[in-house]
């Protein structure tokens, strides 16, 4: 074989803070542009294709759900499954703390909070962990050490610099995990929790989901930096800028961050640049017509992470086919159907958890009002 016959092996290129470019190990025609890890089997890539083609089907129903009147708030993240399905991989699942941000129940079910909760929560029934006490979509997993998603952009920054410092402060080897969108990044929040996890060196791995819009205001209407992850040097940690559609990519990156955090560095921030294809909730329906081009989002549509690693599991001669996919979704619905069936079965949240979870002995007020409400609606049933 000649020289110029043999083909030329890929290049190593490596994880460094500050690229200026997003670093990249898949392109978007699905052929590696860099040398894949060992790990990255073709077992191990369909492992994580169907994770994330379940996350992109469970949005889809949901928002069926939605439209049927059976919920009233939800947030897509179609379009962000390599992000958040790669982070969740990162990191150690029911060991590290997570404060989420709104858009992440990808990153719940890829840590394994089990989809009957998430429904159960989103349909407020007698099954939410959460009793039917928080709006729809804003949940949490005590056994996944998930925090309960707050709507309020950026307040889960500073408690998360808070709890890393309580980690550092224990001398556990955990670490905690803060997520949040481009937007928050504007919010004065951010630059606290950012300032005081630097400060105290907080074993903290700050992830960026820049999916490009907060709401209406796109990232250039909103900051004057070339990126969010350029910041994190004011901050004095580590900025790692990430193809966010790349799930090894996102895994690697993820991944490096995550360990030298819990070597005990301090924090790190890590910008996975990425897309929201949806509108931002269903209070923002037809976003296309009133601040972003239906040419931008075609654009992105182009990138879609999911469809990414189909195409590289073909360049590697191992493709999902075409009824193997649709049997892949075919069962993601049936599983979101029979959730729903059973967590509706469980009924609506009876009136006596608003006194219920909150102190250890009622205060005498609370078992006034309690004995009224009894009374009103044991008089209602006469």
């Amino acid at each position: 074989m000649t020289t110029s016959s043999m083909v030329e092996p890929l290049p190593v290129i490596g994880i460094q803070p500050f690229t200026k470019e997003p670093i990249r190990y898949i392109g978007e025609d699905g052929l590696p542009v860099q040398a894949l890890p060992d790990a990255y089997t073709p077992e191990h890539l369909r492992e994580l294709h169907g994770v994330m083609l379940r996350a992109r089907e469970f949005d889809r129903k949901l928002i069926t759900l939605l439209r049927q009147g059976r919920t009233t708030f939800y947030a897509q993240s179609s379009g962000m499954e390599a992000t958040q399905v790669g982070l969740a991989h990162s990191v150690r699942p029911g060991h590290d703390w997570v404060w989420p941000y709104y858009r992440d129940h990808t990153l719940a079910l890829a840590l394994g909070v089990p989809m009957f909760e998430l429904i159960s929560q989103v349909l407020g029934s007698n099954s939410d962990p959460s009793r039917g006490r928080q709006m729809p979509h804003h949940f949490a997993a005590r056994k996944q050490n998930f925090v309960s998603i707050s709507s309020s952009i950026a307040n889960q920054v500073p408690p998360a610099t808070g709890t890393a410092m309580a980690q550092k402060y224990l001398g556990t080897d955990e670490i905690t995990v803060c997520t949040f969108g481009d937007g928050a990044t504007s919010e004065g929040d951010w630059h606290a929790g950012m300032n005081m996890a630097g400060a105290m060196a907080a074993p903290c791995l700050f992830v960026c989901e820049n999916n490009q819009w907060a709401i209406s205001t796109n990232l250039r209407g909103q900051t004057a930096s070339d990126n969010i992850h350029i910041k994190a040097k004011a901050y004095g940690m580590p900025g790692f800028y990430v193809d966010g559609n790349d799930i090894v990519a996102v895994m690697e990156v993820c991944t490096h961050a995550a360990e030298w955090v819990r070597a005990g560095n301090g924090p790190a921030l890590v910008e996975c640049l990425t897309y929201r294809v949806g509108s931002h909730s269903n209070a923002d329906a037809d976003a296309e017509k009133h601040y972003r081009t239906r040419e931008e989002v075609q654009e992105w549509l182009g990138r879609d992470p999911v469809v990414r690693v189909e195409k590289l599991l073909e360049h590697l001669g191992h493709p999902i086919e075409s009824q193997e996919r649709s049997n892949m979704i075919s069962a993601v619905h049936r599983e979101v159907d029979e959730q729903v069936i059973r967590a509706e079965a469980t009924g609506q949240p009876d009136w006596r958890i608003m006194f219920e979870d909150v102190y250890s002995d009622m205060p005498a007020h609370l078992r006034e009002e309690a004995a009224m409400l009894r009374a009103e609606q044991e008089g209602g049933r006469k």
